[in-house]
């Protein structure tokens, strides 16, 4: 998925409430390092997911607009926190839970990584 994201000219990269060691530990057990620019983990801030200035921590190391941050997240709370902060945003609703009743609506809902690259146009 990540290879046919990068092929399609997308910089991918993860920002997660996990420490800087579990998302070490579980780029390198995925085998995703090297489709991966970047991950970013909250232990920076000293704060959490959905403050919104962890979502800026993406926009700062991409150097990108937030509107032009395509976030993904099986998390319904993370999907609507990163709508609300500004950026693109697909829900990966895997098991079909029901939508957040939080300020913020991803602008797309899918329910595999599978329907990702032609959402995105790839």
């Amino acid at each position: 998925m990540l290879k046919a994201l990068n092929s399609g000219g997308l910089k991918c990269a993860i920002l997660s409430n996990g420490s800087p060691k579990m998302l070490a530990s579980a780029v390198e057990n995925a085998g995703i390092s090297d489709d991966l620019v970047d991950s970013y983990s909250v232990d920076q801030l000293g704060i959490y997911k959905p403050t919104p200035k962890v979502y800026q921590m993406a926009v700062d190391g991409l150097s990108v607009s937030k509107e032009r941050i395509c976030f993904m997240s099986s998390n319904a709370w993370d999907a609507a926190a990163a709508a609300n902060f500004g950026f693109r945003v697909v829900w990966v609703n895997r098991f079909g839970q029901k939508k957040e009743r939080l300020p913020g609506t991803p602008e797309h809902e899918i329910s595999t990584l599978g329907d990702l690259p032609p959402l995105l146009g790839l």
